[in-house]
This record gives C-alpha cells, sequence and structure tokens, in this order.
C-alpha cells in the first residue's frame, strides 16, 4: 500500500474524532436520536477545519447497518465504501468543475432512483458557492421538495456567494476554527502513535501557524518529519517554516513599550536577514498586544500561549500604559498590516509602523492632561472647610476702594487707625479739561443800582473776563454748532485773464480778439 499523508491517515471516522466543533457534532448527534433528519445541509466554515469528514460521518450514520444511529462502526464496509468515496449511493460531486446547467440537470434525472444498498442517496457537494447563477436556479425545485430517500450536503468557504433562496432551504452549520491548544494535543497524539519525538514548543508553534486548521497542521507536521527525522524541536520548525519564536515576539513587545526604537529595528532587522516572515512576525505582534489589552481589561486572562515569566515581565512593562493606547498601538498595527499586504518591501512598512507606534505610546493626550489635574484636585480642600491655612508670607496691603464708605455714626468712638500707605497714582489718562466749579461767594448785604454790580467785583476781582459758557451735560457730549454769523457779500472779482502774455501773444499770432 502506498503511503498516505498524516493529513488523510488520521481524518476523523466518528462523530467522536470530530476535534473542535462539538457545537455540530451535538446537533447531529440529537437530531439522529430524535429522528429529526432534514433533507439539506450546509456546512460553512475555513478550510481544513473538518467540513468533508464531518459530511461523510453524516453519510455513515445515516446509511449504516441498521440506521441511521449516532453510534456505528466505522470498519464496516458499507462505512469504508464511503470513507473511500466508492459507495454507489454517496455521491461527491465537485462544485468548481460541475457548476453547469447540465450537470444539475443529470443530478435532478438520478435522484428519482432509489438508493442501490443504504436508506439514503445522499449528494454531496463540495464548493458548492462555485455553481452559476443558472445551475442554482435550476436546482431550487429539487432541493425544496427532493424525495423522501434523497439528502443533500453542501459545503462552502464562502457562504456570501451563495443565493439566498438556497440558504433559506438548507439548515447551515458553521464551524469554527479549531483552537492553538486542541491542535498542538492533537499533534502530541499522531506524534506518540508514530513514534515521533515532538517537543511541547515546536507542537505549539505548528498549531499557532496552522491558524485554526487541523488538515494545515498535519500537512506541516508531516514536512517536519520528513526534514527532522524523529526528533523536531521548536528551532526546527522556525527554520522550516519562517516562524518567530515567542521569545522573539514578547522581545519586540517589550522594546516598544520601553519606547526603544533603535532596538526594535535592529531585532526586526536581524529578523528579515534570517528568512523570517514578516508578516506573520506582525500578526504574532498584534495577538501579543491584544492579550495585554485583554489582560488590562480582565486581569484573570492568560497569555496567549505566551511563556509565564515571559508574561510577568510584559504585564510589568504595560502597567504605565493605559488600555486606550495599547489600543491606539493596536491600530497602528493593523494599519500596517493591511500596508504590507500589497507591498513589495514589507519591512520598509513594519520599520515605518514601528516607528508610528514608539511615537502613539510617547504623546501625551488630553485625556493625561485632565488625569493630572483631577489628582491635583484631590489635594485641594473642599468648600467651606477650615483646615487649609494661609502661607505665611505676607501679602501686601489693599488698595483703596473707589467707592466711598457710608461713614461711622458720631456716637461711637472708635481708636484711630493708622494711616495706609499712599497707593500708586494710576498714569494720567488724557481727556477734554473740566473746568473747575466756581466757588461760591459770600453773602453780602442786599444792595441796589449800580452798588451791586461794584460788589460783586470786589467779590470776585479774579473775574475780570466774561464767564465761557457751561458744557453741556454729560450724558450729551455732542456739541452743539455755533450759529454762523451772516456772510458779507464779497465784492465782485475783475477777470484779468485776457491780459496773460500768453493769451497777448495767441491773441496776436491768430488776429484775435476776446468777446465778452
Amino acid at each position: 500500500m502506498s503511503y498516505q499523508v498524516f493529513a488523510r491517515k488520521y481524518r476523523p471516522k466518528t462523530f467522536n474524532d470530530v476535534l473542535g466543533q462539538d457545537h455540530v457534532v451535538r446537533t447531529l448527534r440529537n437530531a439522529i436520536a430524535q429522528k429529526r433528519l432534514a433533507h439539506a445541509y450546509l456546512f460553512v466554515g475555513p478550510r481544513g477545519t473538518g467540513k468533508t469528514s464531518t459530511a461523510r460521518i453524516l453519510a455513515k450514520a445515516l446509511n449504516c447497518t441498521d440506521g441511521p444511529k449516532a453510534e456505528f462502526d466505522p470498519e464496516e464496509d458499507v462505512c469504508i465504501e464511503i470513507a473511500e468515496g466508492r459507495s454507489l449511493d454517496v455521491l461527491e460531486i465537485d462544485g468548481a468543475s460541475n457548476n453547469g446547467v447540465e450537470q444539475v440537470r443529470d443530478l435532478r434525472e438520478s435522484v428519482r432512483f432509489a438508493p442501490a444498498r443504504g436508506q439514503f442517496k445522499i449528494y454531496y457537494i463540495d464548493e458548492v458557492h462555485m455553481l452559476s447563477n443558472a445551475a442554482f436556479n435550476a436546482l431550487l425545485k429539487t432541493l425544496e421538495e427532493p424525495p423522501p430517500h434523497v439528502k443533500f450536503i453542501f459545503a462552502t468557504t464562502e457562504p456570501n456567494k451563495i443565493l439566498p433562496t438556497i440558504l433559506s432551504r438548507c439548515q447551515r452549520f458553521d464551524l469554527r476554527p479549531i483552537p492553538t491548544e486542541t491542535i498542538a494535543a492533537h499533534l502530541q497524539h499522531i506524534a506518540g502513535i508514530e513514534g515521533i519525538s515532538l517537543d511541547a514548543a515546536a507542537a505549539w508553534a505548528i498549531a499557532k501557524g496552522a491558524d485554526g486548521g487541523m488538515r494545515d497542521a498535519q500537512s506541516m507536521l508531516d514536512q517536519l518529519v520528513a526534514f527532522c527525522g524523529d526528533h523536531i524541536s521548536e528551532e526546527n520548525v522556525l527554520d522550516v517554516f519562517g516562524f518567530t519564536s515567542r521569545e522573539k515576539v514578547a522581545a519586540l513587545t517589550s522594546e516598544l513599550l520601553a519606547r526603544a526604537t533603535p532596538a526594535a529595528l535592529s531585532l526586526i532587522q536581524k529578523e528579515a536577514e534570517s528568512g523570517r516572515e514578516l508578516s506573520q512576525l506582525l500578526g504574532e505582534l498584534i495577538g501579543c498586544l491584544r492579550a495585554l489589552l485583554v489582560a488590562k481589561l480582565d486581569p484573570t486572562a492568560d497569555g496567549d500561549g505566551i511563556p509565564a515569566n515571559l508574561w510577568e515581565k510584559l504585564l510589568e512593562s504595560a502597567a504605565d500604559y493605559a488600555p486606550d493606547r495599547i489600543l491606539a498601538a493596536i491600530d497602528v498595527f493593523a494599519e500596517t498590516e493591511s500596508r504590507m499586504k500589497w507591498a513589495t518591501n514589507k519591512r520598509l512598512h513594519f520599520e515605518l509602523g514601528v516607528i508610528k507606534c514608539i511615537q502613539t505610546l510617547g504623546e501625551v493626550r488630553i485625556t493625561d492632561v485632565l488625569k493630572v489635574l483631577t489628582r491635583g484636585a484631590d489635594f485641594l480642600p473642599s468648600a467651606g472647610s477650615n483646615d487649609f491655612q494661609a502661607p505665611s508670607t505676607p501679602t501686601p496691603p489693599p488698595a483703596e476702594k473707589s467707592v466711598a464708605t457710608a461713614p461711622e455714626p458720631a456716637h461711637l468712638e472708635t481708636e484711630p487707625e493708622p494711616e495706609p500707605e499712599p497707593a500708586p497714582e494710576p498714569a494720567p489718562v488724557a481727556q477734554t479739561p473740566i473746568p473747575e466749579p466756581i466757588a461760591p461767594a459770600k453773602p453780602k448785604p442786599a444792595v441796589s443800582g449800580f452798588a451791586a454790580f461794584d460788589s460783586l467785583i470786589e467779590a470776585a476781582p479774579e473775574f475780570t473776563e466774561p464767564v465761557a459758557a457751561p458744557e453741556a451735560p454729560p450724558w450729551n457730549n455732542t456739541p452743539k454748532p455755533a450759529p454762523e454769523a451772516p456772510k458779507a457779500p464779497t465784492p465782485p472779482v475783475e477777470d484779468h485773464f485776457h491780459q496773460d502774455p500768453l493769451i497777448q501773444s495767441a491773441l496776436e499770432k491768430f488776429e484775435g480778439k476776446v468777446i465778452a
């Protein structure tokens, strides 16, 4: 028998072998036990998560001996035929190569025939989203009301390309990416059966690089066995697939949190020169920052696979940063990741993202200023508190108030207060001079005639000239225009224009004359 790769050799055979899809397995088991079988199923999920394997296990459960039943023997001949793809009652169709209307018409013709051996005739269409719209429309009526002995099972990675009329006629099951811990444990199980020494760190590195796909992890393990032999270490995994160790990711994260730009750029340079995949390194860095952000919000969260000693150091380095700062750093690297996807010089964009991230972590925001002001306000005394004492430095005396205070009653005897120091006079302001008020004259005995006039002159000898009229009230600053004196008639001006020498010479030259 020819060699079988691990992805085919260790394919799940029963519901108990399906890993990471408990919600799907439980639903299918209960449906079989309660005899609530639908006529069409749709399995949706990323690559390598078990869509085809689950479809074959469901077909075995339906067509096994004395079925349908969830607990069947995978070694009986009916189940072996289904697993190897040579059963006449289970037809596996590739939707990418059989996507026309003609193939759907042939399917509709074969639906009418009864199964050859089992209880149901099962049609499994993989990558069903590749069917054309005409083929989908041709399948609608048969899919909605198939014969009682027919079951349809569809699988796809892109359900958004399937017509809504098809989706509404199927029971949909979403298969999730398999957790990293589950993949690492299953790889250790396979290595134990095959007699291979697989380090725990190496198994974790393979599972992390598989990104939730069990088939990818098994293929990577198969490749490592061919490269390393019976012993596989983490260094072998990193060298073969260009992954970055968790220690390097933690070191780069520490340099970012310490805002050590030269050290971070030097680490990226070393990784690029050693042939590491920078896109994968950036993804690991984003995952590490994401773990720190979750730890800020939930102290009980783990380090997402980072060793305990490294995780404690990272938590200490991130203690001075608020969650919004770490979130801003993740946003910077997410934007960098989108640019690196289509860039030819990935290292340049990675380094620019690191520099921008360090600047983002070190900038001062308005929230930081508000926090400082809030902390300072805690030391201020509250309103009405007498605990606060004034500083011992002497305060200058208050300036004189411009508003006159009311005089105190005469019967109160107060001690004379020391005269305050005169306040500095303000600078003079240019304004319109206001004539000083005339002092009232002393009363004189009443006289009559010219004697009264002489007495007024003697009382105010300084007013020998006529006194100017008082100005307008302060509320009307616009001066009234003085009445214009009548203008004297101007004498007629004699016209001496014709006596100008130039005029005279012109008159002589042209023999002209002046007409009045």
